[in-house]
């Protein structure tokens, strides 16, 4: 059974038996002797590295126990070779990590944030929730993302919308980043209705992403280099930056710039120029 549908209970159990398939006796150490029913880890070699009886991990797994202790959590996470990021998304799913406040109470920008937004003129800037919904943008934003109709949730946009391979460059990178990003969100409990609805959907219309949310790779926003090529202008090298907006806990602030002097920076010049020109359509807001 997979968890395509949000509405699937044994989240922790379905993490644990992606993350196994995905360490090799030899990344930890461990001799393979005859066949292996799996390609990844047994249960019992999992048990065995953490720490924890065989049939404990094995219920752990098939959803018959729900609430191990945070020091059994942080022990499956050495075990399974976890990275900090994804080790918190383990805690979060086993219930072993602080509450974090409600993500869900706005769903639009406020005043302030858009007027913060538009004086970032030189480069583009937009508001994202958990969701990877685009809540708010500054005109160079919405002048990065025109060829997308509409320029609505970034999930969407690199799966559903048949611009998203033409301007992610590799698309492959990009569909992992943000199939990591919306595991995270899963894993917040974050605005679960409209969580499900996107995943549903895109579950159903893209095979890609179908495998790739199979995965469980947690992945977040921090910063990172961006390839795009826009009809426009040409490719664009970006790097991006994202800082958490304190007024409304989930949401982000995400920039991105160009290296100073660079033929990116002068397309992101040309960009802004070329869009707010009069008689050039927009892109979406």
């Amino acid at each position: 059974m997979t968890d395509n549908h949000l509405n699937h209970l044994n989240h922790l159990g379905d993490f644990l038996r992606a993350r196994r398939a995905a360490v090799r006796p030899h990344d930890v150490g461990m001799a393979s002797h005859g066949p292996r029913r799996v390609a990844g880890l047994r249960r019992e070699e999992v048990a065995v590295l953490a720490g924890v009886n065989a049939d404990y991990y094995t219920r752990l797994e098939q959803g018959r126990e729900r609430r191990p202790s945070g020091q059994v959590v942080a022990a499956l996470g050495r075990a399974l070779l976890l990275d900090a990021e994804t080790v918190a998304h383990l805690h979060r799913l086993a219930g072993t990590a602080p509450a974090r406040p409600d993500t869900a109470t706005r769903s639009r920008a406020s005043a302030a944030l858009r007027t913060l937004l538009d004086s970032h003129r030189h480069v583009p800037a937009f508001i994202v929730d958990p969701v990877l919904d685009i809540l708010a943008a500054n005109a160079l934003a919405r002048a990065l993302y025109s060829p997308f109709a509409p320029a609505d949730n970034l999930a969407r946009m690199v799966f559903l919308d048949p611009a998203g391979r033409r301007f992610h460059a590799p698309w492959d990178l990009t569909a992992k980043a943000v199939v990591g990003h919306l595991r995270e969100a899963h894993g917040l409990r974050a605005d679960q209705a409209r969580l499900g609805e996107l995943i549903d959907v895109l579950t159903r219309r893209s095979s890609d992403f179908a495998q790739l949310w199979n995965t469980h790779t947690v992945h977040g926003k921090t910063r990172a280099a961006k390839h795009f090529h826009h009809p426009d202008v040409g490719p664009l090298h970006l790097t991006y930056h994202a800082f958490d907006v304190r007024e409304a806990p989930g949401r982000q602030l995400i920039v991105y710039h160009a290296e100073p002097d660079s033929p990116s920076a002068d397309a992101l010049m040309l960009l802004g120029s070329v869009h707010a020109t009069p008689g050039h359509a927009p892109g979406p807001h």
